[in-house]
């Protein structure tokens, strides 16, 4: 045994535990994919064959030769069918949540690129493993889930794995839409969007964002010179192979005020892009250190957003807005206003309990609540 930094007991494992959660016995059979989960130890119980075992109490009478860690606060939290994987520090990472329509498999940590407002941003550690990890994560996933995200870190890193993962999500979950976030610039070889579309996966969408018109504004953003070209030849790659791409572009103080060229760009360059979206910045990772330099009020960038995004939408391209608040927006471009905040970090403001379009509105990520990274704006709006 060994302790977590939080000084709980836990069994000392290999690598990463996976498995389903289940609160109730379950047969022979299924036990190598399930993780049982227990509010006490109970020394008469059968735990033999299971993946592991999670315990809420903390007890010295738990086996030495069962993957279990105990003293787990907290786990009420989990449900039936969600996929965790335990790590033999005594860490509890949910994978997959049965209650979310807002799924993920993070494909590494590693990043090519250093984005000024990344929220998920790029750690140096070793993956040797991971594969392995994302292979039986697929297995585990239930059948007909409304869609699965793929992101990072940089999903295109894994090279033959990043592959292999669209692959096993086509043949393990063929209806399962699926959504990557890349930054597209490895792309730039013609053999890996050709390698990506001969998976002939039904229902592929990659993200790729494009942050300016202008090169060097472009790289500034992403901090990696070269990105843009990169990223632009990956995306006419794409487009020749008949992959579907998406372009996101961030809002912020180095973005807003080219939004009109932009838009004009993309639908000269980019006119096979299925979807344009603008997002609301989410106050977390490399956005935190440099809030004071990017973040804006939405108010004061909305004669800009308008003109892009009705530039794009009256010549035909289908376009969203993403990670705002409909109080903040004109209502012309409402219509163009997705409910997109995950709901593990979404939240609204008490004064929205009486707005009559909450329920439309995509309300505020919880991390800019937390840091008031919010419109001075923000109003309930009445009937």
């Amino acid at each position: 045994m060994n302790r977590s930094p939080q000084g709980r007991p836990t069994l000392t494992v290999r690598g990463s535990i996976l498995g389903r959660i289940t609160w109730h016995p379950v047969t022979s059979e299924e036990r190598p994919d399930h993780i049982l989960a227990l509010s006490s130890f109970d020394d008469g119980a059968d735990l033999i064959g299971y993946a592991g075992v999670l315990i809420q109490e903390s007890s010295p009478e738990v086996p030495n030769d069962i993957p279990i860690v105990h003293g787990c606060t907290g786990i009420d939290q989990l449900r039936a069918g969600d996929i965790v994987g335990l790590r033999s520090t005594g860490q509890i990472r949910i994978l997959y949540r049965s209650t979310s329509d807002f799924n993920v498999l993070f494909a590494t940590d590693h990043c090519n690129s250093l984005c000024l407002m990344c929220s998920q941003p790029p750690r140096n550690v070793n993956e040797s493993g991971i594969m392995a990890e994302h292979r039986r994560f697929l297995r585990l996933l239930p059948q007909g889930i409304p869609e699965l995200g793929i992101t990072g870190g940089e999903p295109t890193l894994l090279g033959d794995g990043f592959l292999e993962i669209i692959q096993l999500c086509k043949d393990l979950h063929p209806n399962t839409p699926l959504h990557v976030l890349t930054n597209g610039r490895l792309f730039y070889y013609a053999s890996l969007a050709r390698n990506l579309s001969e998976i002939q996966h039904p229902d592929l969408m990659l993200g790729i964002p494009v942050y300016s018109d202008i090169d060097s504004q472009h790289d500034y953003v992403v901090q990696a010179q070269g990105a843009f070209e990169e990223t632009l030849i990956g995306l006419h790659n794409l487009g020749r192979y008949g992959v579907r791409v998406e372009i996101r572009v961030v809002l912020h103080r180095d973005t807003y005020k080219r939004l009109l060229p932009l838009a004009e760009f993309l639908y000269r360059n980019l006119p096979f892009a299925s979807h344009i979206a603008f997002m609301g910045m989410e106050s977390m990772g490399f956005a935190v250190p440099n809030l004071e330099k990017l973040w804006m009020d939405p108010t004061d960038y909305q004669a800009q957003l308008r003109d892009a995004a009705l530039f794009l939408a009256q010549r035909g391209m289908r376009v969203s807005i993403y990670n705002h608040q409909l109080c903040v927006m004109p209502k012309e471009l409402w219509p163009y206003c997705r409910k997109s905040i995950s709901d593990w970090k979404n939240d609204y403001l008490p004064e929205c309990a009486e707005c009559s379009v909450r329920d439309d509105c995509g309300g505020f990520f919880t991390s800019s609540l937390a840091l008031q990274s919010i419109s001075r704006n923000i109003r309930p709006l009445r009937a």
